[in-house]
């Protein structure tokens, strides 16, 4: 399928077409003894998925695990559906996700709120899974995927409250969700994701650190795809939060209300992504995938709780 790229190791990327788009979330099949779904993409990717999954041979019984880094509705909104596809996979989420996987309606009330008549066309709507399926991971865990291969988690807040990273003890990929921001592969460029309301500076820089200290062969981010060169990629993500903080902290200073603070921000940072300068399609996606309203509201909201 022209959806689905080894990445050796057994390892797959599953381009999910959220809304339609190549390029904006990837779910990532671990194949083996006991096969892994990282990541489900939303609700309304769950057949494309599931599609994905059966072109490599992983039918309705041989998923063995469905884990999401956080319960955000661009990665965790397939789950139910494809829980339902899979009845054989156990689900994995952190502790302050599973809830709302079990019961999705709060997450789905505030999620309109948030996004309005958008809702429907991006994501979709999270199904809910049985609570009996769903296991809750602490600050760290593992899960099996078979012949001695694990996946080791790491609770890494932040981005949400409900994130982690996942190490492979095989390859050294480490999934980063949306701890380390959000990287278009196509122009090399990092950009922060800093929405409200869990988005918290000095926890989001410690767990870039935490994800430097496990010492990683590959990032393999939600949005989008492998990166090799993991220190200065780390560094990158450090850095790009503390721009965005600092520009969105001189605009708070000016007294500019929100839609005047991210045109300040969108501005004063353009020249950094290559993106913004390529073709319409490809500035559109960048925005897609990390948003200046969303990213300098969710600062906003950090700056406001806690003041400095």
């Amino acid at each position: 399928m022209d959806n689905v790229t080894p990445l050796g190791g057994d390892v797959y990327e599953i381009d999910t077409r959220m809304a339609g788009y190549s390029g904006i979330t990837a779910g990532y099949l671990i194949l083996g003894d006991r096969p892994c779904l990282v990541e489900t993409g939303t609700s309304t990717s769950a057949p494309v998925v599931r599609d994905a999954l059966s072109s490599l041979g992983v039918g309705p019984d041989d998923l063995a695990t469905v884990v999401v880094t956080h319960i955000h509705l661009d990665h965790a909104g397939g789950v139910g559906d494809i829980a339902n596809y899979y009845p054989s996979a156990e689900i994995v989420v952190h502790e302050k996700g599973a809830r709302h996987l079990a019961d999705p309606s709060r997450l789905m009330a505030s999620a309109k709120m948030v996004w309005g008549d958008k809702l429907d066309v991006l994501f979709g709507t999270l199904a809910p899974t049985d609570a009996a399926r769903i296991r809750a991971l602490g600050d760290t865990g593992t899960i099996d995927l078979g012949n001695g291969r694990t996946l080791a988690s790491h609770y890494s807040p932040g981005h949400a409250k409900h994130h982690v990273g996942l190490l492979d003890s095989l390859t050294g990929d480490l999934y980063v969700g949306d701890a380390a921001g959000v990287y278009l592969p196509e122009t090399g460029d990092l950009r922060p994701a800093t929405p409200p309301p869990d988005f918290d500076l000095d926890v989001a820089l410690g767990s870039i650190a935490l994800f430097t200290a496990l010492k990683p062969q590959r990032l393999l981010f939600s949005h989008y795809g492998p990166v090799e060169d993991v220190p200065s990629t780390l560094e990158r993500s450090a850095e790009e939060l503390r721009i965005w903080v600092d520009l969105t902290k001189r605009a708070r200073a000016e007294g500019l209300d929100l839609d005047h603070a991210v045109a300040m921000v969108r501005d004063r940072t353009r020249e950094r992504y290559a993106a913004l300068r390529a073709d319409e399609a490809t500035a559109e996606q960048f925005e897609l995938l990390s948003g200046a309203p969303s990213n300098v509201a969710g600062i906003m909201h950090w700056l406001d709780r806690a003041p400095r």
